[in-house]
């Protein structure tokens, strides 16, 4: 609980996450205050799910599990973007293990410049200031369309899935600002809902639908909330969700998904409400980074 408030402080301190006008001169004491505001608002939410997220212990389990499958010439370190275990973690262990080649796995499947692009930049700085520059590098930059990631959610899918479902995906929402300057999350978000449709088959309508918005600005549409009250006007009892931009659970699944989109499903008369399982350490998910790894060192 007490790393609500300095996680989301170094979050909103991010140019990339906060743009406006006088940025450079306003940010970091705006992100304070958005931060102590929001620390308070989010508390309960990670009381309800044990006083902590669970994203760093299955971030972790996904590393071990990865680097089992890769095997003895591969190590695998994990570097976050906005709390420990940090990039300057990352870069010094593997400096100490004395690693003679780099590949970087972002475990966001989609690119943006807002998640993929600034943990690049961020994990760039700590390589060049933890003496590291000189090693061999290679960035896998997205895998929105790599067909072992989509076998495996097409399968949680269909874990879930009910003959009458309409099945939502979900992702995370981003300004539209952002799309409109050229950032591909949009068109990748697409393809990853196209290959997982492909694999589900005929039979079963799906929409795309966005969470997690934040500030006055313009962000994509629709929300995940106005997709429930389009379904529900239009008599839907039965929804399946996919959160599709996510590759373990955390509070965006555990309690905005499965608590509070799930109370305001059943409030509008959405009686079937559930969610696919999250990739987490899914064997077929681990497989499927650990041929992300070995292609990558093929380039």
């Amino acid at each position: 609980m007490e790393a609500i408030r300095p996680f989301l402080q170094n979050l909103f301190s991010d140019p990339e996450i906060l743009r406006f006008p006088l940025s450079r001169f306003l940010q970091k004491p705006l992100a304070r205050m958005i931060a102590k505001k929001r620390a308070v608002k989010v508390a309960d939410a990670y009381l309800a799910m044990g006083g902590k997220s669970p994203q760093v212990e299955i971030t972790a389990a996904q590393a071990r599990a990865l680097a089992e499958e890769l095997g003895g010439d591969y190590e695998v370190f994990v570097a976050m973007r906005y709390w420990h275990p940090l990039a300057d973690e990352a870069v010094q262990k593997a400096k100490e293990a004395g690693i003679g080649r780099i590949i970087v796995l972002p475990l966001y499947p989609h690119y943006c410049r807002a998640t993929t692009g600034t943990s690049l930049a961020d994990l760039d700085r700590a390589i060049a200031e933890g003496g590291l520059s000189h090693l061999p590098k290679v960035v896998v930059r997205s895998w929105q369309d790599y067909g072992p990631y989509l076998d495996e959610m097409a399968l949680c899918l269909k874990e879930r899935l009910r003959p009458a479902s309409t099945i939502l995906f979900s992702a995370h929402s981003v300004p539209v600002s952002v799309i409109e300057g050229g950032d591909p999350y949009l068109d990748h978000i697409k393809a990853t809902v196209a290959g997982v449709m492909e694999r589900i088959g005929g039979g079963h309508r799906h929409l795309l639908a966005f969470q997690s918005r934040t500030g006055p600005v313009k962000w994509l549409e629709p929300s995940f909330e106005d997709s429930l009250r389009a379904l529900a006007a239009e008599g839907v009892k039965d929804v399946t969700v996919i959160a599709v931009s996510f590759v373990g659970d955390h509070i965006e699944t555990l309690r905005e998904i499965d608590a509070e989109y799930k109370e305001l499903a059943h409030s509008l008369g959405i009686t079937d409400f559930s969610r696919a399982p999250s990739l987490n350490v899914r064997p077929g998910f681990i497989r499927a980074l650990a041929g992300l790894s070995k292609c990558a060192v093929k380039v």
